[in-house]
């Protein structure tokens, strides 16, 4: 659906490290940097510069453990802040944006002060405009580094990638050199480098080499200097060259050149500031060259290019030009003064265009879109966009419109709305996209309405803590209009006489409905219950989409069985089972998984030919709103589905109590299901399915176990801790435990907490307020106790309900925070006696509850011992936290009853899961 679709074929390059002692092996003065204290390896660092870029090495120095105590950016533009900036502050991390930190000739006082009180010991400088005075470069204690684009000594100064380009370089690179009072002239501490590729551009290379191998070289670079290996190899001046800054009216093309050189121009002035020549009296600026042989022109126009040995020839493939050698070069882009670009093959027929009109349908369907704002001559440079809105309109559109091939082309050659948005299918598809406003009120009968009352309450974002909207706050006489629907389309309606099949159908339509939607459904759980986006977006709503096809498959196999009865001979009579719908289900579900929960519980009753009547959590409401949304476009009858967002002690209450519901399925905290199970029991002896929490059976690591995957199925800290089946208390065997709390802490470490709508972030916050309030009194407890706190234990500084994972060791049984669940990012250890399996099972088991646990070892007789004896639903062997919508997911003891997922069983069933170390097998022979 994009303006036009091409494939790009990228060769890719491997870069090759240039040690120094081969490459410099001529040069004389080489020294190192002696350490200051060599057991020091995490550091002090102040990064000073911007861009994303510098974002990226700010982000890769954090998870390496490093302390950033500064960083040093430029002022905000237009009320925009640089991306290095905006992402330090959401960290937390102190910014500063001096706009300058020299005046006449001399550091400003003031500035050089507030980078002093940070402390660092190194400065980093990633990417930087400003000019840093030496008081600064010089003070830490473990000097500064910069990185520069270039081979140095080759190519010192601004634009070093353009001139690489225009001077025609074999080799292209980059360095991490020591800072002195020179221009580019410190030591050299490290330089890598790729192949020049024959049409490669200044966006080429960066994007295949300078950005990527250079975040990676700039961190590399501060591991050499924590270690105490970093070189300080004095630059030769032999090669050294310096070029200023390419500006736009220094771009001019000087045609009297051979085609090598007029390609290396083109393309090493592509796309700042851009190759240009007067054509027709007008400044055209010439974009994406490449080099060509025998290129058809039979059928082009010819273009008088003032100062070129001959004429251009515009033709089907683009601008054709020619050197003074004769030798052609073909150019694919050209852009006039007022910003519009066109393709060069369009010099002669620029102009034309389509318009574009949403139907009445559209319009009515969409009414919040952003149409009113945007005319079909909207202008978006002249609306004040810049090539940094360039890139990040292309980012976007991207990310959001799964399969667009978008490129930053498309937007340069179509600035304005009606040249970029050329059919209507993209503008349908666009605003949908745009468009994320899920419906707020109650879905009551197929239709979208108010509470009794208009009453409503506000959700909350935890990442600042601020109202996302209004949702409607069901009241009883919803609940009752609810259940009364549902029992008539169960009784009466067209969903109590179709077929299986047909019913299959329609559950599979809205599982594709939920793919094509995947991306708006994440967006709005993460914004509503604080979970990572990845995580949204794999397991909430991926794993949703999977349960809704894999019981639409079991629409038409739900079967009963005969039973040969001692009447069936002689009396010829036939006896059998037949399975049946049950009517009206009450759903209840919990706020940590809100969209997946559903999914599990409503699934398997629509499957089966029931009607839902569902409240999602209070605090966790819009996916199942979108979700309700989603069913109608399905075309599920009216009815069918019931959306009551409410509170548990009204709407779920009533739900228990309620005449005409056949079954409750709940998931939550244990004393609330068992007052549920008693309100079912007392109304009408409802059916009633139980998946409820409690501190659940231990996981036991013992000495022999794969220490990787011991340390990184860490799985208490997965989706911020709330998690059913976290592993919050674990046993380890003494003779390691020590090791593994190491191994686990510098995990904790690496994790970047921050907002869960960035895809880089680790860790989002708590659901809500108070659940971070609980795990805050929850961790006092613990040290009150005499547990000893390793990491963590506190919120984070900072907006919103961010908690940090925590490790508690030197737990004792007796405690609290040993018997009950956090339900948080809290890691409760205790050790057990090396060899001493009964000793740990009678610990792991000594709790009322047991919805999972897990082992690990690489002894399958112990392992199959210990998940034998463990009381729980679900038993892991050497992995954890798996699920699959085909193995059933239930408790045992007070941790529930009856069973989510899967074929339906008789008895008390328990779910092994079983990663095999290769060992446990033998080769054939």
């Amino acid at each position: 659906t994009c303006t036009r679709t091409r494939k790009v074929v990228r060769r890719v390059v491997r870069s090759s490290v240039m040690l120094w002692e081969k490459t410099f092996s001529h040069v004389s003065g080489v020294a190192f940097v002696i350490p200051l204290d060599s057991a020091v390896l995490r550091m002090k660092i102040a990064v000073i510069g911007q861009s994303v870029f510098g974002l990226e090495v700010f982000k890769e120095l954090r998870k390496e453990g490093h302390q950033i105590v500064g960083v040093f950016t430029i002022p905000d533009k237009d009320g925009k802040a640089d991306p290095l900036g905006a992402e330090a502050e959401k960290d937390g991390v102190p910014v500063f944006k001096f706009p300058r930190w020299r005046l006449k000739g001399g550091a400003i006082p003031e500035v050089v002060e507030a980078y002093k009180a940070t402390g660092a010991e190194l400065n980093v400088l990633p990417f930087c405009s400003q000019f840093i005075p030496m008081e600064v470069i010089d003070h830490p204690a473990r000097g500064s580094i910069i990185y520069h684009p270039s081979l140095l000594p080759r190519h010192r100064g601004a634009s070093a990638i353009n001139w690489t380009l225009i001077h025609g370089d074999r080799k292209c690179g980059f360095t991490v050199f020591w800072a002195d009072d020179g221009l580019d002239t410190g030591p050299i501490l490290l330089q890598r480098e790729c192949d020049v590729e024959p049409d490669d551009t200044v966006n080429t290379l960066y994007n295949r080499f300078l950005f990527p191998e250079g975040v990676k070289g700039t961190v590399d670079a501060v591991r050499l200097i924590a270690e105490g290996k970093a070189p300080k190899i004095v630059q030769p001046e032999e090669g050294a060259t310096y070029e200023g800054i390419q500006k736009k009216d220094k771009a001019k093309i000087d045609w009297n050149q051979p085609s090598q050189a007029l390609h290396n121009w083109i393309r090493g002035n592509d796309k700042v500031p851009g190759a240009w020549a007067e054509i027709d009296g007008q400044k055209i600026t010439f974009y994406g060259s490449t080099l060509v042989d025998n290129i058809a022109t039979a059928g082009g126009q010819s273009l008088e290019i003032p100062g070129a040995s001959r004429p251009g020839l515009v033709t089907k493939a683009g601008l054709v030009l020619f050197g003074n050698d004769g030798k052609t070069l073909l150019v694919k882009n050209l852009q006039f003064e007022d910003g519009k670009m066109i393709a060069a093959a369009q010099y002669f027929s620029r102009g034309t265009g389509t318009s574009v009109e949403l139907t009445e349908n559209e319009k009515a369907f969409y009414p919040d879109a952003m149409w009113p704002a945007i005319d079909d001559s909207t202008d978006f440079f002249k609306s004040g966009a810049a090539s940094m809105d360039v890139v990040r309109l292309v980012e976007e559109v991207k990310l959001r419109a799964s399969g667009c091939q978008l490129q930053n082309e498309d937007v340069y050659m179509n600035p304005t709305f009606q040249d970029f948005v050329p059919d209507e299918e993209l503008v349908v598809d666009y605003v949908r996209i745009v468009r994320l406003k899920p419906d707020t009120q109650l879905f009551v009968n197929g239709e979208f309405v108010d509470a009794e009352g208009g009453k409503t309450y506000k959700t909350i974002n935890p990442t600042d803590g601020m109202p996302i909207c209004d949702v409607s706050l069901a009241q009883v006489r919803d609940v009752d209009i609810a259940v009364a629907a549902a029992k008539d389309a169960f009784e009466e309606g067209e969903w109590g006489k179709m077929n299986p099949r047909d019913r299959g159908r329609l559950i599979y339509k809205l599982a594709d409905l939920m793919e094509e939607h995947q991306e708006e459904l994440a967006t709005i759980e993460s914004m509503d219950s604080g979970a990572v986006y990845t995580l949204a977006l794999k397991t909430h709503v991926g794993m949703s989409i999977q349960t809704f096809r894999y019981f639409a498959g079991w629409c038409d196999k739900i079967q009963g069985s005969t039973i040969p009865i001692n009447q069936a001979r002689p009396n010829r009579n036939l006896t059998f089972t037949r399975k049946e719908p049950i009517g009206v289900c009450a759903i209840v579900i919990p706020w940590n998984y809100p969209l997946m929960m559903l999914a599990w519980k409503t699934a398997a009753c629509l499957a089966a030919g029931n009607t839902v009547v569902l409240k999602p959590a209070q605090v966790t409401p819009l996916t199942a709103v979108k979700f309700a949304e989603l069913s109608a476009r399905a075309g599920f009858p009216k009815g069918v589905i019931n959306i009551l967002p409410g509170s548990g002690a009204l709407v779920g209450q009533r739900l228990a109590d309620h005449p005409d519901v056949r079954k409750l399925g709940f998931t939550g905290s244990t004393p609330v299901g068992k007052h549920i199970m008693k309100s079912c029991a007392v109304s009408n002896v409802k059916k009633v399915s139980l998946e409820l929490g409690g501190k659940s059976s231990a996981r036991s690591i013992f000495s022999d176990c794969d220490m990787e995957k011991a340390v990184g199925e860490c799985a208490v800290f997965f989706n911020k801790g709330e998690n059913c089946i976290a592993a919050g208390r674990l046993f380890v065997e003494e003779n390691i435990h020590d090791h593994y709390v190491q191994r686990v802490v510098d995990e904790v470490k690496k994790m970047k907490i921050g907002d869960p709508l960035d895809r880089s972030t680790d860790h989002g916050p708590q659901n809500h307020k108070a659940h971070l309030d609980k795990l805050v009194e929850f961790c006092q407890t613990g040290v009150q106790e005499g547990a000893t706190l390793v990491c963590g234990g506190k919120q984070v500084a900072r907006p919103g309900f961010f908690f940090e994972p925590t490790i508690f060791t030197d737990v004792q049984d007796h405690m609290f925070i040993a018997k009950e669940e956090s339900f948080g990012p809290i890691m409760i250890l205790s050790k057990f006696k090396s060899g001493d399996v009964e000793e740990v099972l009678r610990r792991a088991n000594a709790t009322e509850y047991g919805l999972a646990s897990g082992v690990f070892t690489r002894d399958i007789g112990k392992a199959l011992l210990v998940s034998e004896k463990l009381n729980a639903g679900t038993v892991f062997v050497n992995t954890y936290n798996k699920t699959d919508v085909a193995a059933p997911f239930g408790g045992f003891k007070q941790s529930g009853f009856g069973k989510d997922l899967g074929k339906r069983r008789l008895g008390k069933t328990r779910c092994l899961w079983v990663e095999f170390p290769s060992h446990w097998f033998s080769s054939p022979g």
